[in-house]
């Protein structure tokens, strides 16, 4: 999963791609496949803390763009890395992620989707593993499907794009409150007045592994795939 990651990442128009972990055997593994590690703390109570310490280490810049992506996407297209880092051409934005709206109705109650609500012009107001926002006026009977449909309710894909400079601040702010009720580290920089711009993806999202019995899941996407190419 973790070469696959790497291989996604490496087909994207990143200049470098880097495997930040503090586990010696992730680092032998990457070695393995020919990948770039960076040898973290083990002591980060966030990626995002463990990101910052990579990019301190090999040198990056204030302006400098530095994408996270986490290890249980290994299906990710290029494309959506290309996506969020595109965003940060815009000096007003300073870190930026990205959302796709949810078609099936029992992702807006599993608390392993992330949903996350912006404002009208793409800045996010909150995430949640709650289904929000909350639909109050649902009649009885209605139909889930088209409940899903006419109601904006989207995924927080886990990818990131920040500039180091907001990298830098990350750091120094005291994990919040709602960080550590939600277990939502995006939320720290909510509550310290950041702003976070969230892009629409319209690409097809392919599944990612969030708990054991989704690995069984993406290996039959992975088979599916490998058939219609004829592998």
């Amino acid at each position: 999963m973790l070469q696959r990651v790497y291989e996604q990442a490496c087909k994207s128009r990143a200049k470098k791609v880097f495997v930040a972990t503090d586990d010696e055997r992730i680092t032998d593994a990457v070695k393995g496949f020919g990948g770039e590690p960076v040898a973290t703390s083990s002591e980060h109570l966030s990626g995002t803390d463990r990101i910052h310490e990579a990019a301190m280490l090999v040198g990056l810049g204030d302006e400098d763009i530095v994408v996270n992506l986490q290890v249980d996407e290994p299906l990710i297209s290029p494309g959506i890395i290309n996506q969020v880092a595109g965003y940060l051409s815009d000096p007003e934005i300073n870190l930026a992620t990205l959302k796709a709206r949810i078609t099936q109705v029992s992702a807006v109650f599993d608390p392993n989707i992330v949903k996350v609500v912006t404002d009208s012009q793409g800045w996010a107001l909150y995430f949640s593993r709650a289904p929000v926002p909350y639909l109050r006026d649902d009649r009885a009977g209605r139909d889930a499907l088209a409940l899903v449909a006419d109601t904006r309710w989207f995924q927080h894909l886990g990818i990131y794009a920040y500039r180091l400079s907001l990298l830098k601040q990350f750091v120094t702010w005291q994990r919040s409150e709602l960080e550590t009720t939600e277990k939502l580290e995006q939320l720290r920089v909510l509550d310290n007045g950041g702003k976070i711009f969230v892009g629409m993806t319209e690409d097809r999202l392919p599944p990612g592994i969030d708990v054991p019995e989704d690995v069984a899941r993406t290996l039959e996407y992975l088979d599916t795939e490998c058939q219609a190419k004829r592998c």
